[in-house]
């Protein structure tokens, strides 16, 4: 008897295959699975950014003439400066004496190159630590370095101690 043929202790050609109904995944098949999920994954992370951007998120609007708590003049005493939030756009808030009207605010973004400019208390200037912009805290123009304009005026009001920012 050769062997292979009706040798039951020789395993011939159809006991290597699963027999018919049997679930099996060949290597072909999870091969085409995994490379079509890569692409999809790598398609997926590519559309999302650019989706993202082109479908701006909502932001929360409020009409001309909101008001904005910045805080105290005990949060800011005579002669300092803070930087607040104004929404979404970064607000310094300067008390350059102790009257009310010595409260001023401005856009604390520099107008040069669009740093966040600080208050220096020592040499009392709005400074943008960037490239050494010096503005003046009264008016918002510019004493020194390369910013082209002043920075931007935001309205303020002052209720007993309080201090407001009024969108224009």
């Amino acid at each position: 008897m050769a062997p292979g043929e009706d040798d039951p202790g020789f395993p011939g050609p159809d006991s290597v295959r699963p027999a018919i109904g049997e679930d099996t995944v060949s290597r072909r098949r999870f091969i085409k699975w995994v490379l079509g999920f890569s692409v999809t994954s790598i398609a997926a992370m590519v559309i999302t950014p650019i989706v993202s951007f082109l479908v701006p998120a909502k932001q929360e609007t409020t009409g001309a003439g909101a008001r904005v708590l910045a805080g105290t003049t005990t949060d800011i005493p005579s002669g300092t400066g803070k930087v607040v939030a104004m929404g979404s756009s970064p607000v310094i808030v300067i008390n350059t004496d102790s009257t009310p009207s010595g409260v001023k605010a401005y856009s604390a973004v520099c107008t040069h190159l669009g740093c966040i400019v600080g208050y220096d208390s020592t040499t009392r200037v709005i400074v943008c630590p960037c490239h050494d912009g010096h503005f003046n805290p009264a008016n918002g123009a510019v004493i020194s370095g390369p910013p082209p304009a002043p920075l931007k005026t935001i309205d303020v009001a002052v209720e007993k101690d309080q201090i407001f920012l009024v969108r224009g």
